[in-house]
């Protein structure tokens, strides 16, 4: 994964099934490094070892986070202190953790990437056929993954003893970065096609939203191809025909749920390492979890971790030890030298622990796989993910107000006499629904009830303004009705800004 600045990386040359590589940068880059939890420390170790030996020039700023910080009383996972070590190296190589189960503890990656602007996760997942096994031997993907909106905001609500909602958001701005994102990532490597998935066809505003977005970014990238797929059936074709694919582009939660598909189904989630990528600071890891039963018994793979450190190396310009580092771990693989989780009899040769994989990729360094598609890394690449002009904004008009409200004994046509009572001028009551589902006028009898009940006020022969709602919640309160919450319905440019109720 490219630097988002011009990268000098190193020339080589290839000769035989060894790599000429020329000396490493004298400037060593500075780091933040955290060991993590559970397998953390001993997988951190083996990758640190690998990297440096292939010549990598690092400085290591160590900082602790997961569980001991949470221990102390510090439910976010890490110490206001280790916010100065990201700020100041902007590179962030981190091992699994473990986040408390539990109320009250929120996670630590979530609150990183957020925190510090990581707006796109990128795993690429690629098949090792015959040495990992899988029904894909010709998968080769990488999924770009919008890392900060959508249901992750962690915007939630109890609303009525029986309905709880959760905040979708999806915003133009947020879209539009992670789509140029994966276009030039794929420019950039050489990638052929883009792919978007979303669920447009139900979320037609938030969904649309990424969807349109995409269409529009295609047009700039003329030369790579780009298609769209329904999240539902894009999944299927994804599990069945991976190959089908070469960059996937998703909104947070899809992105996060197939990524882990598509590294599973390349043989193993323990082999895929990501990168969270941010405009000031990034982040790097594992995708795995931090396996507190593996720890200390010198067991795990520390592949993930390494594969989240290449990433990193790319990124900072160090792409020739990533590259050197890579084609001996391909090598070691295809030597069948393996950890317990990807051992198979006949087909890998010896089984060995963290510390002695790593001793074998060292080993390897100036390697070349025979068989398996050696690694190359693109050199001085550069992302152009300067921001265009926005354009015009829409002309945004309120047309009216869905008002929210918990009621467990009452029926549609029992909430609109009251509400037809309201006698606020300008607004009329135009469709109750439950749980999106329409209620009233005219609604279905065997549609199940819920105390959750949306009640549509829009304007009726004048402009509807904020007067107009707090009359309406006014009257509301005279009514005896609980008032729960209120959204605005507007249209953007004469276009309708809400969705219709389900049978509307």
């Amino acid at each position: 994964m490219p630097k988002t600045g011009r990268s000098k990386l190193a020339k080589h040359s290839h000769k035989g099934d060894r790599t000429t590589v020329t000396p490493p940068p004298t400037t060593k880059t500075p780091i933040t490094v955290a060991y993590g939890d559970g397998i953390g420390p001993e997988i951190m170790d083996a990758t640190l070892r690998i990297i440096t030996e292939a010549g990598a020039q690092l400085d290591l700023e160590r900082i602790e986070i997961g569980e001991s910080v949470y221990n102390r009383g510090l439910s976010n996972g890490i110490e206001p202190a280790s916010w100065d070590s990201l700020r100041r190296t902007k590179v962030f190589l981190k091992a699994p953790i473990t986040t408390p189960q539990g109320g009250g503890f929120k996670s630590l990656n979530v609150t990183v990437r957020k925190t510090l602007g990581m707006y796109a996760n990128v795993r690429p997942c690629a098949s090792l056929h015959p040495y990992v096994a899988t029904k894909h031997p010709n998968m080769d993907i990488v999924i770009v993954r919008e890392n900060e909106e959508d249901v992750y905001g962690g915007i939630e609500h109890r609303q009525t003893n029986q309905v709880a909602q959760c905040l979708k958001l999806i915003s133009r701005p947020g879209s539009k970065r992670i789509i140029r994102y994966a276009f030039e990532y794929a420019r950039v490597n050489k990638r052929k096609k883009v792919t978007c998935f979303t669920k447009d066809n139900i979320m037609k505003i938030t969904d649309g939203l990424f969807h349109r977005t995409f269409e529009e970014i295609a047009l700039e990238y003329p030369e790579i191809a780009h298609e769209h797929w329904i999240v539902d059936i894009g999944a299927a074709k994804l599990a069945d025909t991976p190959e089908a694919f070469d960059v996937i582009v998703m909104p947070n939660l899809y992105g996060d749920v197939l990524s882990d598909v598509a590294a599973q189904i390349t043989g193993s989630v323990g082999l895929a390492g990501s990168a969270n990528i941010g405009d000031h600071c990034s982040m790097f890891e594992a995708i795995h979890g931090s396996a507190p039963r593996r720890a200390g018994q010198n067991l795990a793979n520390p592949s993930g971790l390494l594969h989240g450190a290449l990433l990193m190396l790319v990124h900072i310009g160090q792409g020739d030890a990533a590259e050197r580092a890579h084609n001996a771990w391909l090598k070691t693989i295809e030597d069948g030298v393996h950890t317990y989780d990807i051992f198979k009899a006949g087909v890998s040769r010896e089984k060995v622990g963290t510390r002695e994989f790593a001793d074998a990729v060292i080993a390897r360094l100036g390697q070349r796989p025979q068989s398996l598609k050696p690694a190359e890394y693109a050199a001085n690449a550069h992302l152009n993910l300067a921001i265009r002009p926005a354009g015009k904004p829409p002309m945004k008009v309120r047309v009216g107000v869905d008002i929210f409200i918990d009621r467990r004994d009452g029926n549609p046509d029992q909430i609109a006499a009251l509400m037809q009572q309201f006698g606020v001028r300008g607004a009329k009551l135009t469709v109750i629904s439950n749980r999106g589902t329409k209620v009233w006028p005219n609604g279905n009898p065997d549609t199940y009830w819920s105390d959750h009940w949306s009640c549509r006020f829009e304007g009726d022969g004048e402009l509807f303004t904020s007067a107009h709602v707090v009359r309406l919640l006014e009257a509301a309160e005279r009514a005896g009705f609980d008032v729960i919450k209120t959204e605005g319905l507007y249209t953007f440019n004469g276009e309708r800004g809400y969705s219709l109720a389900q049978g509307e």
